[in-house]
């Protein structure tokens, strides 16, 4: 047999087990269609590589990834530019993100696992397995006043507890001094930090993005006796088979990291000196979270299937139902950031819901949710459409750049409405 003939049948036989290996990876891992096999348009669907490589073109993002179901299969899934610009590293379909606040549903959905098993209630005061969140104060223009109502499990699911990331002036300045979510602290001593430190406003009565989450990670450690970290891995990442997602990226994965910029380009956040190649000892369910694409896409069709991916069952259909309700009273009002109120849209168990057509995203319809992450990952879910979409890149601060670009495009691509 001659050099030649053996190098071609190795090639081939590669060829082979690359074929295979990708299939499996991407094909038997999660349920694949082509576009007009799920009500589709694939030319229609070619538009989103058109307006990704506008904004490489234009510098307006280094790199992406985007990956669309429709009725609960895979029928888009592209990536695009650079995970590592100074590397001259492609983006890939196993590139790992920095995921951020997209942590909060994992978490809520670790919760709710804990409410199937009557172990935890909504409802209930999270004092009652917190001590240090039992008798908080709150922060008021005639000084630090003790709260009339107790903070619970649901208003931390909601972002109505009055724990905040940060504020102006004077509270802003005992937020900071808290230093509650610095990655040197654990769970527990995060809670003691949070303890001591007011709230912005009465349980209940407004709604506040900040670290409510972040609390209920200790509150399934106090429950499941795990570590945070643990319980997820054993009841949300196995079963799904989410396999690279975690709160920090191991050392045989680090070449899959994508670096992180800010909107100009400039390096931000190297993946191979980055504090996520260290396990932290803060495990952040509001935003400590890094995964692949594809990992989270298992999550959220899994959310779509009524709790169940592949005959592995997470969560109750009940269950779900109740974390795509709104669960902001009237008096708490829309979500707001500062000045921005986003009319129409309310907050369920870990995302926002949209209750009424809202100017806000006009895309949007009544019952879609999802959420963000702070280096402008996204996702969405429209249980009307049948449609899931989740786009990463790592650019911050955070922007709307490519969901409000690709969002009007992917839902006008339906063929079946």
């Amino acid at each position: 047999m001659n050099r030649n003939f053996k190098l071609h049948l190795f090639i081939a036989f590669s060829a082979i087990f690359l074929s295979t290996f990708h299939k499996d990876l991407f094909a038997d891992d999660l349920p694949m269609a082509k576009p007009d096999e799920v009500g589709m348009s694939a030319e229609n669907l070619k538009r989103v590589d058109e307006i990704v490589s506008d904004l490489i073109e234009k510098k307006r993002i280094a790199g992406a990834s985007v990956m669309v179901a429709r009725k609960g299969k895979i029928c888009f899934f592209e990536t695009y530019g650079m995970a590592d610009v100074e590397r001259d590293k492609a983006m890939s379909k196993e590139s790992i993100f920095r995921i951020y606040s997209m942590s909060k549903v994992i978490t809520t959905a670790a919760v709710m696992q804990l409410v199937e098993q009557g172990k935890v209630s909504p409802q209930d005061p999270i004092g009652k397995y917190i001590p240090a969140l039992r008798e908080m104060t709150v922060f008021t223009e005639e000084g630090i006043v003790p709260a009339k109502n107790s903070i619970t499990v649901a208003h931390l699911m909601t972002h109505t507890s009055g724990l905040v990331y940060n504020s102006d002036g004077e509270y802003g300045e005992l937020i900071k001094s808290a230093d509650a979510l610095n990655r040197e602290n654990t769970l527990a001593e995060m809670v003691e930090k949070m303890g001591e430190t007011p709230l912005k406003f009465e349980p209940g009565t407004d709604w506040a993005y900040g670290t409510s989450i972040d609390v209920l990670g200790r509150l399934i450690e106090v429950v499941s006796k795990q570590t945070f970290d643990e319980y997820l891995q054993q009841n949300i990442f196995e079963p799904l088979e989410m396999n690279d997602t975690a709160f920090y990226v191991p050392v045989g994965k680090i070449d899959r990291f994508a670096a992180n910029y800010n909107p100009g380009g400039n390096l931000i956040d190297d993946p191979r000196t980055s504090r996520y190649l260290r396990k932290p000892n803060l495990n952040s369910g509001g935003g400590g979270l890094v995964g692949t694409i594809s990992d989270y896409m298992r999550f959220l069709v899994a959310l779509r299937n009524g709790g169940d991916l592949n005959g592995k069952r997470i969560l109750k259909p009940e269950t779900i139902d109740l974390m795509r309700q709104n669960h902001v009273s009237k008096d708490a009002g829309w979500i707001k950031f500062g000045s921005q109120v986003r009319d129409g849209i309310g907050y369920g168990y870990g995302f926002a819901v949209c209750v009424k057509p809202s100017q806000f995203d006009p895309a949007r319809k009544v019952g879609d949710y999802g959420w963000g992450g702070a280096a402008s990952t996204h996702y969405w879910s429209s249980p009307k459409d049948d449609l899931v979409v989740v786009t990463m890149e790592q650019t911050m601060p955070y922007s709307f750049l490519l969901e409000n670009e690709l969002k009007p495009v992917i839902t006008d691509a339906k063929i079946e409405k």
